[in-house]
């Protein structure tokens, strides 16, 4: 009964939006790496506030490494963190040109060993880039899957397992986009909009009284 549910669940899901996609801004998968290492503590607004301009002078490793981490800093300095990111930036800017012939590799190893770069951001890289069934728990994800009943982990690598473990194969390529949308749309944090959430007759923390 519970595969049922969950099938059921993400069935939904899929049939309200069959091909969610993420709200940073990029064109080749570089980008999006440079995107998600800069949305860190920052919103993803004010990341493709500053992206344009930053991709206008490098939209490419090469570039970026040619660019300079004074000049990264003054383009991002509207985020959070800025020093910091500009240094990232940099720094894996010349990593990907050194080691990778200036492309983003396809693996979560080899993205983690990037400077910035944490299992969730090279899960969401690996999954929109690339393509692969990643699941990237951030806020959302990790409290939704509470709620829903599908994983009760204490870090978000552990609801990143038990996330895989039971949603079906089928579900996952964009599985972590539908949490990450209800999330910020309907199943907020502070209170959920239960009277228009379409997967409400499967949630365990109905609030009938919403």
């Amino acid at each position: 009964m519970e595969h049922t549910r969950i099938q059921a669940l993400f069935e939904a899901f899929r049939a309200a939006d069959p091909h969610p996609v993420g709200a940073l801004r990029f064109q080749t998968p570089f980008q999006l790496l440079v995107a998600v290492v800069l949305s860190a503590q920052s919103t993803d607004v004010g990341v493709n506030r500053v992206t344009p301009g930053l991709f206008a002078l490098a939209p490419d490793p090469e570039a970026m490494v040619t660019l300079g981490e004074e000049a990264i800093r003054e383009q991002i300095r509207s985020l959070g963190l800025f020093n910091t990111k500009a240094k990232h930036l940099h720094a894996l800017s010349r990593i990907l040109v050194e080691q990778y012939g200036g492309q983003v590799p396809q693996s979560r190893a080899a993205l983690q060993a990037l400077p910035g770069v944490g299992r969730k951001s090279a899960n969401v890289v690996l999954n929109i880039a690339f393509g692969q069934p990643t699941l990237a728990v951030d806020t959302h994800v990790f409290r939704l899957s509470r709620r829903l009943g599908l994983a009760y982990g204490n870090t978000p690598e552990a609801v990143e397992r038990e996330l895989l473990q039971c949603v079906p194969e089928s579900y996952l390529l964009h599985a972590h986009h539908w949490l990450i949308l209800h999330g910020r749309h309907v199943c907020t944090a502070r209170k959920p909009a239960c009277f228009r959430c379409i997967v409400r007759v499967w949630c365990p923390s109905d609030q009938n009284d919403s």
